[in-house]
């Protein structure tokens, strides 16, 4: 009982930073489990997948029709080329070092916490479809390792001549459909357990109360700030991770 309340805690600090900054719900929540090893990772990853799909199915429907930008498109298809390739590493990885999995999760958050901590300015032209293409890939090998797509998605997004709502809307449709073919894959290969199960089941409510209670108040800090105390809160749960998986080995 305690462990899954802590978890739920754990799932709430994750997607009230994720309302109040848009990024890092699957770097925080799973950050904090790679710190305390309280469930197992992959339950815990494939919970997250179904917390991203849920949020983008709901997102997307009240914004519907969607103006996609069509530079989009060459990412969306890298990236599932990619989450094929991330579900089968990981798959690859639990069965050779459990470890070795927490050791690469530890790296990839704190990467992706100094990367999102970097300021950038936006372009003033689209980047070429390459760039696309490669940040797609790389975002889809995360996800589907560790349902984390966002961090070299979002940097690319955030530096284009867009207006943010376009960014937004883009964002939650390339989570989504990164999260829709994971859960398939694992699903579909018997990898979602009865424990990964009952971790999404009793985290849903969790999401859509912290959900409903930050989408209706105002940030209590800056953004700026917020987004520093969350790179910080990755930072940590990334080198403890770290720490953790190279004292066991």
């Amino acid at each position: 009982m305690a462990t899954h309340a802590l978890f739920l805690l754990f799932v709430a600090i994750a997607v009230y930073a994720q309302n109040v900054t848009g990024f890092a719900l699957a770097l925080i929540l799973l950050g904090l489990v790679g710190v305390t090893d309280l469930v197992p990772l992959t339950d815990a990853v494939n919970a997250v997948t179904v917390m991203i799909l849920v949020n983008a199915v709901t997102f997307l429907q009240r914004r519907w029709p969607l103006q996609l930008e069509r530079a989009l498109w060459p990412a969306v298809g890298a990236s599932l080329v990619g989450a094929v390739a991330g579900v089968a590493l990981l798959t690859w990885l639990v069965g050779v070092a459990y470890q070795l999995v927490r050791l690469l999760l530890g790296v990839s958050i704190v990467a992706c916490a100094l990367m999102l901590w970097r300021s950038a300015r936006p372009l003033a032209a689209v980047s070429p479809s390459r760039s696309f293409v490669m940040v797609g890939g790389v975002s889809g090998v995360l996800g589907g390792l560790f349902s984390a797509a966002g961090p070299p998605l979002v940097y690319l997004m955030y530096r284009q001549p867009w207006r943010i709502e376009r960014i937004q809307e883009a964002l939650i449709l390339f989570f989504g459909a990164g999260a829709a073919l994971r859960l398939a894959i694992v699903a579909g290969s018997g990898q979602f357990s009865g424990n990964a199960v009952w971790l999404a089941a009793e985290s849903v409510p969790v999401v859509f109360l912290v959900t409903r209670f930050a989408a209706g108040r105002a940030a209590p800090l800056p953004r700026e700030m917020l987004k520093d105390l969350v790179c910080a809160l990755l930072l940590v749960a990334g080198a403890g991770t770290v720490g953790a998986a190279l004292a066991a080995l």
